[in-house]
């Protein structure tokens, strides 16, 4: 049974993209957002749909606030904070000499 097309094996076309001549077969489809662009690239040219471009066709669940929030107040923020004290260090540093000439 033969097909309604011819097989093209030695078929030439032009990429869509950047107008270079090459097989037929080794053209790909240019897809954007899942659909088909009825664009033919070569393999340079041809890019994979990108997963950004799909933003906002499904649902996203990400809540921010909290249903009983409990926040510090002054007192209760102290009564739990850890205190430690810490000896007093004292360093001392040489940097070297700047001299500034204004003209």
């Amino acid at each position: 049974m033969s097909g309604r097309f011819a097989a093209g094996k030695r078929a030439l076309a032009e990429c869509d993209v950047c107008g270079r001549t090459c097989k037929l077969n080794s053209l790909k489809n240019v897809i954007v957002k899942g659909r088909d662009t009825n664009l033919k690239s070569c393999r340079e040219c041809w890019d994979p749909d990108h997963p950004q471009l799909r933003v906002g066709e499904r649902p996203v669940f990400d809540p921010q606030a909290l249903r009983n929030p409990r926040p510090d107040s002054a007192g209760y923020g102290q009564s739990r904070e850890l205190v430690m004290p810490v000896a007093q260090v004292v360093g001392t540093l040489f940097i070297g000499q700047v001299t500034v000439t204004t003209a």
